[in-house]
């Protein structure tokens, strides 16, 4: 069943932004309460007190005895707004119930056993519907329904119908989806990159002009053994400077500057 908690909060004269900012400022809450046709009244509480009485609790099923001005009323939180960069409360509505009235309210659906699909065949579990909404009476209402999921195989799923909650009706679709066990997830095997392929191609290369270059030092070899003369060099080229011919002067190596010819 679900729990009770209680509240203080007192009523607030001034409203709009700038006096919220200032509740705010004092360490205060703005909420407020309505329902039964009773007009919007503005609240504000305790932060701390607020927060001590929300931790590990499931606010939207839970009652809240809230003492306004000395008179308590059950209710239920309809919304919660946070602040969108910290965890602090800057609002609060309250929904006041009566012990003899239904009320619709949404609650929480836990996920109970390990599936035998992810047990034994790797798969995964998928909850896709996390609340339904029901109808009951306050005394009623459950904090959370509990739905086992330990028979799932693999592409076995479980609906809002298999639910089974007493003395409550279920609003939420039937067919719903709940909770499914999805096939393990392949892992991709990346294809190799141009810039690889190229890589590996580089040594081939490479092992090829070392062997060009092999066999033009073989024929070289070869050459200087008794084999065909090379080619003469152009002129000016790498390849040596040719044997002077017979009876020509050869030019006198240039003296060292400042000494005495040999």
């Amino acid at each position: 069943m679900a729990k009770n908690v209680s509240l203080a909060a007192s009523a607030r004269q001034a409203t709009g932004k700038g006096a919220a900012r200032q509740a705010r400022f004092r360490g205060k809450v703005p909420a407020v309460i309505y329902g039964h046709g009773r007009e919007t009244q503005s609240l504000e509480l305790e932060s701390q007190a607020l927060e001590k009485a929300l931790h590990g609790i499931e606010p939207a099923s839970t009652i809240i005895d809230l003492a306004v001005d000395g008179k308590t009323v059950k209710t239920l939180i309809r919304e919660i707004q946070r602040h969108p960069i910290r965890p602090d409360i800057i609002h609060v509505d309250f929904y006041e119930i009566h012990a003899s009235e239904k009320v619709k309210l949404k609650v929480p659906v836990h996920l109970v056993g390990s599936p035998d699909g992810v047990r034994n065949a790797g798969g995964v579990l998928d909850q896709v519907t996390r609340e339904v909404e029901i109808e009951v009476l306050p005394e009623n209402i459950p904090e959370r329904v509990e739905l086992d999921v330990t028979a799932l195989k693999i592409g076995d799923s479980l609906h809002v119908r298999d639910l089974t909650i007493a003395n409550a009706k279920l609003l939420t679709e039937a067919d719903l989806t709940i909770a499914t066990v999805v096939p393990p997830r392949a892992e991709e095997v990346a294809a190799p990159s141009p810039e690889a392929a190229t890589e590996v191609a580089e040594p081939e290369l490479i092992r090829k002009v070392r062997e060009g270059e092999e066999e033009e030092g073989e024929a070289a070899a070869e050459g200087g053994a008794g084999g065909p003369a090379k080619p003469e060099a152009k002129a000016g080229g790498a390849a040596g400077t040719a044997a002077p011919a017979k009876g020509e002067k050869t030019d006198k190596a240039e003296k060292p500057k400042g000494g005495k010819e040999s």
